[in-house]
């Protein structure tokens, strides 16, 4: 049956699954909330979206009744002009004079002529006749009206609102003529309808990112997105994708209108994320703190303890070393006492090592070959008979190496011990050296039954042991004394199930 430390790294470990599963739920919930609610809120600017564009459909509808009106309007006067140039074709042309009741037919029509301005001009551009045409208060002469109305006719022909009238064979004269004032304000109610139409799109949008398109989705009529026309077209597939698009009737004609999410909301869809990003560092931040004082605390504890055994142990010590003088003074078996006396430096070595911890290491440049032999000579007739240990010699004399001896020996008869366990009492244990520009490695390997790979880290962590007796503190003791006070690294170099396992120290040079 494990210890109880064994079960308190093995419940902490539970914990720890347990509180990160719970966290995630909590997590991917909250996220999950977060969505739900960034979806209904973009189904709602959807479906607002489409409420406006309806309302733009009716504008759409009353430009469309407003540039027909117009153009029905325009056509009749058109009608109208026609009639009154043939009537003035009629006075004109000498040949159509006949009975008093044409002249007075023809008359009546031009005559009954009160809005529309024409002006007639003969074949040499001259002022012939003028009706209804306004012109500003002259301080001039006639002449200067003359040149006015000229003016005028010829604008009026550029833009084709005219008629030539062939008086008889080699002499014509043009009819000029011009919008009357009605439909001239109806024209400008109806551009004036458009451009509002227009700046709907722009500024009643919603706060939403908007392309107004012609049927053949190639001309921009409005948007509210930056750019150049080909730019914002570039953008329908980008909007399509996330809207289907609205298509707008306009009679003969239809316009398609793109729409996109609004910023707002965009930035909504992030922000659960950004608030999970917040609340995960602050939590980080707690926990480095919070165990950073935890280490330190404990730090104290091991460090106290380990001054008090010391503490504690120094008196035996002193005591066993005056027994062994007495026995000494009685000539008992010196090979016994030499033996007692050896165990007795262990005692007093294994006091300085508890005395050391929590002060500051100083670190001599010593020859970590004789530092690793001493131990390892020690430990050979204290371990099992069955347990074969080899250090394989090197090319070099001696590796000087900054290092504490006393507790690096600690750290091999740590590792030593875990591995005799590991092997049940029968088995082999190699000690190898290797170096290169920057290292010393050490290298213990034993033929145990091995380890897992997700073992490799949990040995060194306290408490864990892999034992059914013992505290998981000799692999946790030298993790620290190596990365620690001599600033090296120790770690599981391999290991395969019922082959073995090999430990690497590294010392820097």
């Amino acid at each position: 049956m494990r210890n109880k430390s064994s079960n308190l790294y093995s419940n902490k470990q539970r914990w720890k699954i347990a509180l990160l599963v719970l966290a995630l739920c909590i997590i991917g919930g909250s996220l999950w909330v977060s969505n739900a609610m960034v979806r209904k809120i973009a189904v709602k600017e959807t479906a607002k979206a489409r409420q406006w564009a309806q309302a733009i459909q009716k504008k759409a509808e009353l430009v469309r009744f407003s540039r027909q009106t117009f153009m029905s309007l325009q056509q009749k006067e058109r009608e109208r002009i026609e009639i009154v140039v043939s009537a003035q074709k009629a006075l004109l042309n000498p040949t159509n004079l006949g009975a008093n009741q044409d002249i007075d037919f023809a008359m009546s029509i031009i005559n009954g002529n009160k809005d529309i301005p024409v002006i007639l001009l003969d074949d040499r551009g001259e002022i012939s006749q003028s009706k209804n045409v306004v012109l500003e208060p002259l301080k001039s002469v006639e002449k200067q009206k003359d040149s006015l109305l000229k003016g005028l006719a010829q604008r009026w022909i550029k833009e084709g609102r005219f008629f030539s009238i062939e008086v008889f064979e080699g002499f014509e004269m043009t009819y000029a003529f011009d919008e009357s004032a009605q439909l001239k304000s109806l024209k400008k109610q109806s551009d004036s309808l458009i451009n509002t139409f227009n700046q709907d799109l722009i500024s009643d949008t919603r706060l939403m990112p908007v392309i107004l398109v012609d049927s053949l989705q190639q001309k921009v009529m409005a948007t509210n997105v930056p750019g150049s026309n080909q730019a914002v077209l570039a953008k329908l597939t980008e909007f399509s994708a996330l809207n289907d698009p609205i298509r707008i009737n306009l009679g003969s004609t239809a316009q398609w209108l793109y729409y996109d999410q609004s910023p707002e909301v965009k930035q909504l869809r992030w922000f659960p994320y950004l608030q999970l990003a917040l609340i995960a560092l602050i939590v980080i931040i707690g926990y480095l703190v919070f165990s950073t004082f935890r280490r330190a605390e404990q730090n104290q504890v091991w460090a106290g303890m380990a001054k008090e055994t010391a503490h504690q142990l120094g008196t035996p010590i002193s005591s066993l070393s005056a027994w062994l003088d007495f026995l000494e003074a009685q000539e008992v078996d010196s090979e016994s006492l030499a033996e007692m006396r050896k165990d007795i430096a262990r005692l007093e070595n294994v006091t300085d090592r508890f005395s050391k911890i929590g002060s500051e290491t100083k670190l001599e440049n010593a020859d970590i070959l004789e530092t690793v032999n001493h131990i390892i000579e020690y430990l050979k007739p204290r371990l099992s008979q069955k347990v074969e240990i080899t250090v394989e010699k090197t090319e070099s004399q001696s590796m000087l190496v900054p290092h504490n001896p006393a507790l690096m020996e600690w750290v091999i008869e740590n590792i030593t011990k875990n591995a005799v366990d590991a092997m049940e009492g029968s088995g082999k244990l190699n000690v190898r050296f290797s170096q290169s520009k920057k290292w010393v490695n050490i290298d213990l390997e034993d033929t145990g039954k091995g380890l897992l790979p997700k073992q490799f880290n949990a040995i060194f962590q306290p408490g864990y042991s892999t034992k059914k007796r013992g505290w998981g503190l000799g692999l946790s003791l030298v993790k620290r004394i190596i990365e620690s006070y001599h600033k090296g690294k120790v770690y599981v170099l391999r290991s395969e199930l019922g082959l073995g396992t090999t430990f690497r120290i590294s010392l820097p040079l």
